[in-house]
């Protein structure tokens, strides 16, 4: 039987011929980026055809990689069908890796009340005379040492009680989720939660124990949902070609990796878990939950689901405790979900007394506006630029991608993630160098190249070679052309637009507002002078700006910890005023406006 090896992982394949590498390279677990989906638009899934037999270069692929990079054998992964034995070499910059994640992030803490809690438990052990059953003497026990009264059992706890019994002399440690006994155990177990953050590129998750409130263990990984689409309308466009459930398995193999890998850094079991809240995006929400997408990807993006779910962690494919059960914040609208309510839920912005702006910046970027108290929320189209994709030489925050720019005359000074050597450029690298170029006049307010040293004619106008291909870690001229720029500059419009509407909306001036949270990991990275300088925000005072990190985590640790903040995220949904971008009257006069740099 004919196979793919993919190189370097050294990994191999059984292949029916005709498949396209993307499909086997799926299959096989290889991780290849995708802006696109699989649509040949994005020029992400880059290979090199090292021997084999493979279909024709296509047109779209002529047009998508240089002569040079079609001289050295490469082709585009989504667009190449594999014949007989093939052995492929996949480019760095096209590997799903480990990116720089943020994990963690500042905000409140609550009173410690989780809405599972653990009771202990000693039962006469029975007899001839006494012959009730377990689960009639459990009850009983419950009723009349705590009081608690209807009281009834999941049927995975029913079966693990019997044995516990048993085996720990009469003794147990029973868990209940309100009048629901979910699980039993040895009564010196610990009581464990699980928080976690669905992003649409990366994935966090927290281990804490319920009974202390501290968190165990954090980790973070990239969402290999990427490899069906960067931004959300490619994934939704993806679940909605009867692939849905492809996606939902993913996110659930991705959670479960992490599950594991936090038990095994703690030494703790995974069936301990007893209850897990996840935020996400009202997309990530519905494809993780399974829930239909058609009606959230077309006008007027309407969610399936908005107030908050409760579903047995079974039903979706955890591998926590059996009678566990998720929990996922409410939705406020089509693209202002979960996350977003657990960043106003961290950041007490939806009790604040100032006018403040938060703000998650990503693919699909997340507003609120906090003023005479009120809470105003939208959200913004400002594309995947921000996460690399959509840009020559873009790629996701890992080593060796540009960080930091800094041009003086002539003179170009870059800084890579992990000082590792240059492969590409990150968002917060090429929303730096747009502002430096535009700084040291190599662009005009539109963005068009002028004159520099740097300066080259490229394929769709000009591009500035920011680092020379013998000083790149690839071996290739890493350069920002003007279609890059283009990118940036609508992604900061949308921002800036969505901004000015919402401080329209509050009839409030810029120089009213007291301060501006930064929430995400873009966030985390991004220098707020070179946003400024760009004009993404307004020139205040930078006292005014503030950073913190993963917000979205911090409140899914909140609404696990505590049901008096599960209780409050749901009362922040029904606060909120959504204002919609796509047909407010004023927003294509206002992103117009915005798409120019400041002069």
């Amino acid at each position: 039987m004919s196979s793919i090896v993919f190189e370097p992982l050294g990994r191999r394949f059984p292949i029916t011929d005709g498949t396209t590498i993307a499909e086997l390279a799926r299959n096989a677990g290889v991780s290849l980026l995708s802006s696109c989906g699989s649509q040949g638009t994005c020029r992400k899934c880059r290979v090199r055809i090292v021997s084999g037999t493979v279909s024709p270069l296509t047109t779209e692929e002529s047009e998508k990689l240089s002569e040079e990079d079609i001289n050295r054998g490469y082709r585009l992964a989504c667009l190449t069908r594999a014949y007989d034995d093939v052995k492929v070499q996949i480019a760095a910059e096209s590997l799903i890796s480990s990116q720089r994640l943020q994990v963690a992030g500042s905000g409140k803490t609550a009173v410690l009340n989780p809405l599972v809690q653990k009771y202990s438990i000693s039962l006469p052990p029975p007899t001839m005379l006494d012959q009730k059953s377990d689960q009639r003497a459990v009850l009983e026990y419950l009723d009349r040492e705590y009081g608690l009264k209807d009281i009834y059992i999941d049927l995975p706890a029913q079966r693990q009680l019997p044995d516990i019994l048993r085996a720990s002399e009469w003794q147990a440690g029973i868990v209940l989720r309100g009048r629901e006994i979910i699980m039993a155990g040895q009564i010196g177990d610990r009581l464990l939660g699980l928080a976690v953050d669905l992003g649409t590129t990366k994935i966090a998750a927290y281990l804490a124990d319920l009974q202390t409130g501290e968190v165990l263990a954090a980790n973070a990984s990239v969402n290999r949902q990427m490899a069906y689409g960067d931004d959300l309308m490619s994934r939704l466009d993806y679940a909605m070609g009867k692939e849905a459930e492809t996606l939902r398995q993913s996110a659930a193999d991705d959670i479960n990796r992490l599950v594991a890998e936090l038990c095994a850094e703690t030494d703790l079991a995974c069936d301990r878990i007893a209850e897990a809240v996840v935020v996400g995006n009202p997309a990530m929400h519905h494809l993780f939950l399974g829930l239909p997408v058609r009606q959230l990807a077309l006008a007027p993006y309407i969610p399936a689901v908005s107030n908050a779910v409760d579903i047995k962690a079974r039903d979706i494919g955890l591998t926590i405790a059996p009678g566990a059960y998720v929990h996922l914040l409410p939705n406020i609208a089509g693209f202002v979900g979960a996350d977003h309510v657990a960043v106003l839920l961290a950041t007490g912005i939806h009790d604040t007394e100032k006018t403040v702006i938060g703000i998650d910046i990503g693919t699909n970027t997340e507003i609120t506006l906090a003023a005479h108290g009120r809470l105003l929320s939208t959200s913004c189209a400002s594309g995947p630029a921000f996460e690399g994709a959509h840009i020559k030489d873009g790629m996701r925050a890992e080593g060796g991608a540009v960080e930091k720019v800094k041009i003086t005359g002539s003179s170009v000074e870059i800084r890579t993630i992990n000082n590792k050597p240059p492969v590409g450029i990150c968002g917060s690298g090429i929303l730096d160098a747009v502002a430096q170029l535009r700084k040291a006049s190599v662009i005009d307010r539109t963005g068009k190249m002028l004159a520099h040293p740097q300066i080259r004619a490229a394929k769709n106008g000009q591009e500035f070679v920011l680092v020379s291909g013998e000083n790149s870690g690839s071996g290739n001229d890493i350069t920002i052309t003007e279609p890059d720029i283009s990118e940036i500059l609508l992604a900061k419009a949308a921002i800036a637009a969505a901004l000015n509407i919402l401080l329209e909306e509050a009839k409030l001036p810029w120089d009213e507002v007291e301060e501006i949270i930064i929430a995400g990991a873009f966030g985390s990275y991004i220098d707020v002078v070179s946003a400024i300088e760009i004009g993404m925000f307004s020139p205040l005072p930078m006292e005014r700006f503030s950073q913190v990190g993963n917000a979205a985590g911090t409140g899914a640790k909140l609404a696990l910890l505590s049901k008096e903040q599960r209780d409050l995220a749901s009362a922040i949904a029904d606060k909120v005023n959504y204002v919609e971008m796509t047909n407010h009257p004023q927003y294509l006069r206002k992103f117009s406006r915005a798409i120019r740099l400041p002069a």
